[in-house]
């Protein structure tokens, strides 16, 4: 495998956007040509030249100089800078734009043309922990990006990369004179830092599991120069790159090892970590360096978003911590290593301001009124379109397309690992999961919650994707209270004078299932489903409840059930939570998805599962595209007989509103958290017309 971009072909085959490939025919970007298909793990195939992102010019080339002013002048920079920065530099505060930026800076080509500086983006945040719309508006850059059409990994913060031929080592060449947000230099010393002391650190990462790990341990980073760096692997691990174009890239780019070294146990003055764990008010070094560096599992603490002071690479950084009750505000970068052909450093907005808002009414109202720029999250409901077509004149916006991902609306997951032995068993018993899906009256969901958008679906990959399992889809999601009952009494029999199922000790069952405040069809659904449950004698009761909670909840595993959406529909490879118990977003496995990522508060799975992550493994451990197609389908075959949730709706194409002046957005992209859109799209330039 050597240096080169990931082409449609290859991404398809790992589940991505075969599903999308139509619908995304129509966005601005034109399909890259397919590149060789790589040959077995055992020869690796000729090198390719990556090639520039979207026809800019060549990533390794700089904007071509201004003309050379008179010789007694001082000679003219190579680049241009926002005014903000230049008046910065004027006084003296700032170094000139030109040393700023590294030798390479990447340039990128707008979606539509050269953007101006100033302004302000509006956005907002939903509730305490909201941090996957910082990474889909700011953050989206790691070591390598998806195009904008979801189909190629292109370079970013490295410039290229090679493999070797059993995908066991991986070198990245970085951009030369990068900078931190500080101007302090990003070296091959940052990431090798991350890789030793905070991944191998067995007090800071107790669990192995994710994409930097292989063959039951996590792998090496090792410094070849200063902008070089070589991971090292136990066995094969052939999907590094294309994980480090998922926001599961943000670990090798997120540790300032200047920085983080002063809340290391390894490093830092044993006199000063003491007087620095008493200043913060916690309890050791180690949740010191995860509230500066890193976070704390099991908890909404995230450095990331939190700690203003912790140095970052993205294209604006917060001046305000996330996670609290007031806006959340950023701003731009100076040292920001991206340019447009012109020259001008990017980004062209001043700053983003998130309002806090609790309100999805709310938020929705203020989006009608024209007070946000640009944004789907939250909002693009079925439910508000009607509201955002009355009022697009009079709020001066416009819509743009989502492609969806997301193979189901609402999933809902009882704890199959649950502390109380005797729920455990009840839900472990799929006659018990079958009966609820039968109970639930989806067409009529359907019509009251998602305006008759959509059809019936359980946890499966899309229509459309080369995964797709039609049993596995449609099992369970005909409307028959008969057969619901029918399941129901394989399970819990017996029932008590009013009607309520019995568990095995003579006890009614009842049991919470929890709902994140973020979802109005989710909060909305919870009576919905209560009543149909109450009619086949299981007593459920709904409760909507802060996502920090939530989350904080479902980590401990104390919870009964839960609701979430359904991730994971063209994606399938890179997101099969609902498949198998992959992650902590598989919320009705979590301990089997800890005993799977070695984390010592895991429980040894069923052997279903086991053997699916078994399977998950053998992907893990191969390049080869067509046994990790052969392994998907396999895990899927489990996934259907095994019926671990309860889907409800398969989503249709979703929407965003932009501001008529908002300008260099597409009007089409898919939307994914593995693709976090926004951010591939390159809000970093994003402009507003005056």
């Amino acid at each position: 495998m050597s240096t080169r971009n990931l082409t449609r072909r290859e991404f398809i085959r790992l589940g991505g956007v075969a599903a999308a490939a139509a619908s995304l025919a129509a966005c601005a970007q034109p399909t890259p040509t397919p590149a060789p298909k790589a040959p077995a793990a055992t020869k690796a195939p000729e090198p390719t030249k990556a090639p520039a992102p979207t026809a800019a010019p060549a990533a390794t080339k700089a904007p071509e100089p201004t003309k050379a002013p008179a010789p007694t002048a001082a000679p003219a920079a190579k680049y241009k800078e926002a005014p903000m920065l230049a008046e910065l530099v004027k006084a003296g505060k700032l170094p000139a734009v030109d040393q700023r930026l590294p030798v390479s800076p990447l340039v990128l080509k707008p979606h539509d043309k050269i953007g101006k500086y100033g302004g302000t983006w509006r956005t907002a945040l939903k509730g305490g922990a909201d941090n996957a719309w910082l990474v889909r508006t700011f953050a989206y850059d790691y070591l390598v990006r998806w195009d904008l059409n979801w189909t190629t990994v292109l370079p970013n913060v490295a410039e290229s990369w090679t493999a070797n031929a059993d995908a066991t080592e991986y070198t990245f060449k970085l951009r030369k004179g990068m900078k931190w947000s500080d101007g302090k230099p990003f070296t091959a010393d940052d990431i090798v830092f991350w890789a030793t002391d905070v991944v191998n650190n067995k007090e800071l990462t107790p669990a192995t599991g994710d994409w930097f790990a292989a063959g039951g341990k996590y792998g090496t980073a090792e410094k070849v120069d200063e902008t070089t760096v070589k991971f090292k692997f136990s066995a094969s691990n052939g999907m590094v790159i294309v994980r480090n174009a998922c926001p599961d890239g943000q670990g090798p780019v997120q540790f300032q090892a200047e920085y983080c070294r002063g809340f290391h146990k390894k490093y830092a003055d044993a006199a000063k970590l003491d007087a620095l764990i008493k200043e913060n008010k916690v309890d050791d070094w180690i949740k010191l360096f995860q509230t500066k560096c890193s976070g704390v599992p099991g908890t909404p603490i995230a450095a990331r978003w939190q700690n203003v002071a912790l140095p970052v690479i993205s294209a604006h950084v917060l001046i305000t911590p996330s996670a609290t009750k007031d806006p959340c505000k950023a701003q731009r970068n100076p040292y920001y290593w991206k340019v447009d052909p012109d020259g001008n450093q990017l980004p062209y907005l001043d700053g983003i301001f998130y309002d806090y808002i609790e309100d999805m009414n709310v938020l929705a109202l203020k989006a009608a009124a024209g007070e946000i720029e640009m944004m789907d999250r939250h909002i693009a409901t079925n439910a508000n379109k009607p509201v955002f077509v009355d009022n697009m004149k009079k709020g001066d916006y416009s819509f743009f397309e989502t492609i969806p991902s997301s193979m189901n609306s609402m999933v809902i997951s009882v704890n199959l690992t649950h502390k109380d032995k005797q729920l455990r068993a009840i839900f472990q018993d799929i006659n018990f999961r079958a009966g609820l899906s039968h109970a639930i009256n989806r067409k009529e969901m359907i019509d009251v919650l998602w305006v008759g958008q959509g059809e019936p679906y359980q946890c499966a990959p899309r229509p459309t994707s080369p995964f797709y399992n039609e049993k596995l889809a449609k099992q369970y999601t005909e409307y028959d209270v008969k057969k619901a009952n029918e399941y129901l009494d394989k399970a819990l029999p017996k029932k008590d004078a009013n009607g309520v199922r019995l568990m095995p000790d003579g006890k009614p069952l009842a049991f919470t299932m929890e709902i994140s405040n973020t979802g109005k069809e989710w909060m909305d659904a919870g009576p919905i489903l209560q009543k149909y449950w109450k009619a086949v004698g299981v007593d459920m009761t709904p409760k909507v409840e802060d996502r920090a909670l939530m989350y904080t909840r479902k980590d401990a595993n104390e919870f009964d059930a839960m609701v979430w959406g359904g991730d994971g529909g063209l994606d399938v490879i890179l997101e099969p939570r609902w498949y198998f118990p992959y992650s902590a977003e598989s919320q009705y496995g979590i301990l089997w998805q800890y005993w799977w990522r070695k984390d010592p508060r895991g429980e040894e799975p069923l052997a279903a599962p086991k053997k699916q992550m078994e399977l998950y493994d053998q992907i893990q451990a191969t390049g080869d595209t067509k046994k990790q197609e052969e392994l998907m389908k396999q895990i899927l075959q489990i996934a259907q007989e095994q019926f671990y949730a309860i889907g409800i709706v398969l989503p249709v194409n979703g929407y965003g509103i932009v501001k008529n002046n908002f300008k260099n957005v597409p009007k089409q992209m898919p939307g994914a958290w593995l693709y976090p859109n926004p951010g591939p799209s390159n809000p970093e330039q994003y402009y507003i017309e005056k």
